[in-house]
């Protein structure tokens, strides 16, 4: 199961039909994404906080997004999950490329934490290509 795939899917799908905010399960790394999308504009905010999935059932900690428009517009128009549970991708910092001309973002994992393909560049660090967005 793809976690990271499923909570850009939420998210995207969310701002296409105009939710405000959306909730998935929580984790270290979708919170580290949520923090890095919100830093760049593409968010408003991305707290944990404690939800019941059923009724019956303890609350667990979600991950509350609150999306981010731009005069009814979503701020992301599009993502692509680039590298997969079953084929792993990993770039050199010297072949991280632009995405959309510049006017998105990839995020990496690398030795360093969780970065966008700017900072990476700028650090000279490379690593495993999580996602673009833009």
């Amino acid at each position: 199961m793809d976690t990271i795939a499923d909570m850009l899917c939420v998210i995207y799908n969310a701002q296409t039909v105009g939710k405000t905010d959306v909730v998935v399960p929580f984790s270290r790394i979708k919170f580290e994404i949520a923090e890095i999308l919100k830093n760049r504009g593409y968010i408003v905010s991305a707290e944990k906080k404690m939800h019941k999935i059923r009724r019956s059932s303890k609350p667990k900690p979600c991950l509350e997004i609150t999306l981010k428009y731009v005069n009814q517009i979503p701020a992301i128009s599009g993502f692509k999950r680039i590298s997969k549970p079953g084929q792993r991708i990993y770039r050199a910092s010297s072949s991280l490329r632009k995405v959309k001309q510049g006017q998105g973002i990839a995020i990496l994992s690398t030795s360093k934490g969780l970065m966008t393909n700017i900072l990476a560049r700028k650090q000279k660090i490379g690593g495993e290509v999580l996602c673009e967005i833009w």
